[in-house]
């Protein structure tokens, strides 16, 4: 998820969690991201949207800057081709 598309999907996400209350944004398939994905992908998960990643190296990024995800056992792996 490149800057460009950050800035979208947290707008997006953020109107559906004030409209439903809840959201879960499933990461299956997203093989990189960037700074500002990261950052927005952050604030995301403190405003309450839950973010879901199989293991593999996007997941181990955003849980090594501190994003808070779910981890997703359906086989599919985050950012592996």
């Amino acid at each position: 998820m490149a800057a460009q598309w950050a800035a979208l999907l947290e707008r997006e996400c953020s109107d559906l969690l004030r409209s439903s209350g809840s959201v879960s944004l499933h990461l299956a398939g997203v093989s990189f991201v960037d700074r500002a994905g990261i950052e927005a992908l952050e604030r995301l998960s403190r405003a309450g949207v839950e973010i879901r990643c199989p293991s593999g190296p996007v997941a181990s990024v955003l849980e090594g800057e501190g994003v808070r995800i779910t981890w997703d056992a359906d086989g599919a792996d985050c950012g592996r081709p």
